[in-house]
Parts: structure tokens; C-alpha cells; sequence
């Protein structure tokens, strides 16, 4: 690598960036053939390449990618590495009505800029790298939906780590695992809405599923929220928190509509306790009254290294 790429490469990955107003979300699985490790060693070794190509091409579009990797390919990529910590296939979580499906994939990347034009190019250049040794698992294209709200209508990402919190204090690992400090865990989810059902709920009914106003995105006291709203399961402590890159989808003629809902953490563990609080419920029983809205379709766990890691597993 140049000297350039070296100096980038001691940062994490973009993981704290804004949601952006555009998005693709890829997950792959990895063909069992001869060259896909050195096809995904390669990207690897040339990731922060291509981003500061982009960033110098376009300064003001806000253009950032994250790559990350799944547990089972972790262990056929980089045999006789040590493994993150928390690092596993996810498990999922069966509660009394609802479920976090477990889906495979083990590569995912998280591609984001103002245009979509950056998007596609950034996503067709990895396509190319990694053609025939990757099967495609799930392409998602996000988008902002007016004032950063969701398809449902409220502003999301409001319970994100504050600036004054410093946001990667919560998005990334530290002394806690030496070895990965910088890296973040990925987890991400697709659920798509009943909006039929949803839109049949007043807004007074909806501000309860969700715990918040819908016009004014105002939290609602705690004598008006109800305990299975959807802010009030996920809330585990100011210590415990998540940088959410969450995004709009739909495909309209079909009747689909979600959120793309993607997690970063230092610890897997926060995330996974605020599923089980959400599936499950604390106490159980009291799961996410949002969940009667939103079924999650995928769930998968990736771990994203530093610049710096990710350049050596291209070595």
C-alpha cells in the first residue's frame, strides 16, 4: 500500500457516518471454489482504494462503505486467525408472538452517499471484483424519506448516541478485544410493514406503539406511554446503546414496505438484549407492541475490522 492508503487504513470504518439519503445494503454467501478467498483478499486489500477514490471524485456527496464479515466465512477466509469475541451465526429469537429470523451471509456492505448514481457505481465495481465466487443473498436500496423519518411515518434513529456521547465510544470495540479495537458488529434486519394495518391505527394509537409523537418526534411522558411501546422496550440504559444507520425501502407495485433496521456495536450483546427485549419481552410477555406491525424477514451477524485489519487480511 502507499503511504496514503496506510494513513487512512489506522481509521475504523465509516460506521458512525449519517444514514445518508441514499443507500444499498449487499448481503453474499461465498461459493466453495478455489479463487473466492483470493477474490475477497483482494477487496479487501484495495477497500479504502476504492472509498478514497470515490470521496476524491466526489468531496460533497457524502460517500462512505463499510465492509464486514460473517462468522462462518471468517473462519474459511483468514483459517488460524482468532475470531472477534462476540462473533457467532446468529441465533434467533423465538418469543411468544413474534420471531428474529436467523438468515445466512457472509459478506455484507453498506454503501451510502447523497446520490444514488455513487451507490450503484461503488456496489457494480464490487460485483465485478467478486463475480462468480459470491451467490447474491439480499440486495436492499434504501432512501430517505422526508425529514429522516420511516415508512411508518416517524422520525428514526432518535435513541442514536447523541454527539456530546460520543457516538463511536458505543458503535466500536475496544481494549476489551485488543486484538479487533476499531472494529464494530453489524447486525441487520429487514422487516417489512403491514401498512394496511398500520394506517388503520389513529395517529394517538400509533404515537403509543411507537412511544413518540408523530408530528414533532416529542418522546411521550412516561404516564402516557405504555410499557410495550417500541421506544420504551429497546431503551436498556445510557450505558448501553447502538449507532442505528436505518433506511427507508419500498417496492410499491408489489405492496412492500419496510425498514432496512442496521445496528452497530461494540458488543454484540447490547444489540442481542435489545431483540430479546423487543421478541421476548422484560418482563416477558411485554414484547414490542411494533412488532404486530413489522415482521422481520432476515437477521444476520457481521463483524466490520478497522482500515487497518481489513488491509492485512488482504495481505
Amino acid at each position: 500500500m502507499d503511504t496514503e492508503t496506510n494513513h487512512i487504513a489506522h481509521f475504523p470504518q465509516g460506521v458512525t457516518e449519517r444514514p445518508g439519503e441514499n443507500a444499498i445494503f449487499i448481503v453474499y454467501t461465498l461459493k466453495d471454489l478455489p479463487g473466492t478467498a483470493d477474490a475477497v483478499k483482494d477487496v479487501c486489500a484495495n477497500f479504502s482504494a476504492l472509498i478514497r477514490s470515490m470521496t476524491n471524485r466526489y468531496p460533497q456527496e457524502q460517500f462512505s462503505a463499510v465492509m464486514g464479515f460473517g462468522a462462518q466465512a471468517w473462519g474459511r477466509l483468514f483459517p488460524g486467525r482468532p475470531k472477534p469475541a462476540e462473533l457467532e451465526p446468529f441465533e434467533e429469537i423465538r418469543g411468544p408472538k413474534h420471531t428474529a429470523v436467523s438468515t445466512p451471509g457472509d459478506l455484507f456492505f453498506h454503501i451510502r452517499a447523497r446520490r444514488m448514481a455513487l451507490c450503484f457505481e461503488f456496489a457494480s465495481i464490487l460485483d465485478r471484483k467478486l463475480d462468480g465466487t459470491v451467490e447474491p443473498e439480499d440486495e436492499t436500496h434504501g432512501f430517505r424519506f422526508h425529514d429522516g423519518r420511516a415508512i411508518i411515518g416517524f422520525v428514526d434513529g432518535t435513541e442514536n448516541p447523541a454527539v456530546d456521547e460520543n457516538p463511536r465510544s458505543f458503535a466500536l470495540i475496544g481494549d476489551e478485544d485488543p486484538s479487533f479495537a476499531g472494529g464494530s458488529y453489524v447486525f441487520v434486519q429487514k422487516y417489512i410493514h403491514d401498512m394496511k394495518a398500520w394506517n388503520a391505527l389513529p395517529v394517538e394509537e400509533q404515537e403509543k406503539v411507537i412511544g413518540r409523537r408523530k408530528f414533532d418526534d416529542v418522546e411521550l411522558s412516561d404516564e402516557e406511554k405504555p410499557a410495550d411501546a417500541h421506544n420504551a422496550v429497546t431503551n436498556i440504559g445510557d450505558e448501553l446503546k447502538i449507532v442505528r444507520a436505518n433506511m427507508p425501502f419500498a417496492n410499491t407495485s408489489k405492496g412492500e414496505y419496510g425498514t432496512y433496521f442496521i445496528g452497530y456495536a461494540g458488543t454484540f450483546s447490547t444489540t442481542r438484549t435489545m431483540l430479546e427485549r423487543m421478541f421476548v419481552g422484560e418482563p416477558e410477555g411485554n414484547t414490542d407492541r411494533l412488532l404486530d406491525f413489522s415482521t422481520a424477514v432476515t437477521g444476520t451477524l457481521f463483524f466490520a475490522p478497522s482500515f487497518d485489519l481489513l488491509g492485512e487480511l488482504g495481505e
